[in-house]
């Protein structure tokens, strides 16, 4: 069975492809329903890796299980779509409630909003999302569950994209004041 999410998200396809491969960004998109703990010994990465194991907590009280996330990247073969990139997740549950999950087929694609830039002229992204569960006779309760949480997640993307737009401003030699001068560019 398949969860969907179909977003625009107001952020630049890059701000948005630089937060779908950040765990910071993974667990917060997550809480407070759900927390995800490292089971390496590193801790998170600053960005993912081919694979990393966690343990998922459930209202920050009890782990329901342990996962692996297994990430790679893909480009769309459509020619209609060459700008839109893929992050496929295609680890699964290791332990506890999670091992009914085995496997997860996990994609997530970013592209530029196909309606163009905002009136402020600003890029968007469109986002789409799709889950398969499959979990054999608890598929349907997996199922429900995923929905659930994929709604929330939905909700926590549309808060945060926003915040992953910000790139610090980059200084050239000649943007830097002199020390002690207290004239502006303009005055000399």
């Amino acid at each position: 069975m398949r969860v969907l999410l179909k977003l625009t998200l107001d952020c630049d396809p890059d701000a948005a492809w630089r937060a779908l491969q950040s765990p910071t960004a993974f667990r917060e998109v997550a809480l407070p329903w759900l927390d995800f703990r490292s089971d390496e010994p590193g801790g998170f990465p600053t960005r993912w890796g081919s694979e990393h194991r966690v343990r998922v907590k459930a209202l920050g009280a009890f782990t329901v299980g342990t996962q692996a996330i297994r990430l790679d990247t893909l480009r769309s073969t459509d020619p209609r779509e060459q700008a839109t990139r893929i992050l496929h997740d295609s680890g699964g549950g290791t332990g506890g409630m999670l091992s009914a999950i085995p496997r997860l087929d996990h994609r997530m694609a970013i592209a530029p909003d196909p309606a163009g830039p905002d009136e402020n002229g600003r890029l968007r992204t469109l986002y789409r999302d799709q889950l398969i569960v499959r979990a054999g006779a608890l598929t349907p309760f997996a199922w429900y569950a995923f929905w659930l949480f994929w709604q929330w997640r939905g909700v926590r993307l549309r808060q945060l994209a926003p915040t992953w737009a910000y790139d610090p401003e980059v200084r050239t030699p000649a943007d830097v004041e002199p020390a002690g001068d207290t004239t502006t560019r303009e005055e000399r």
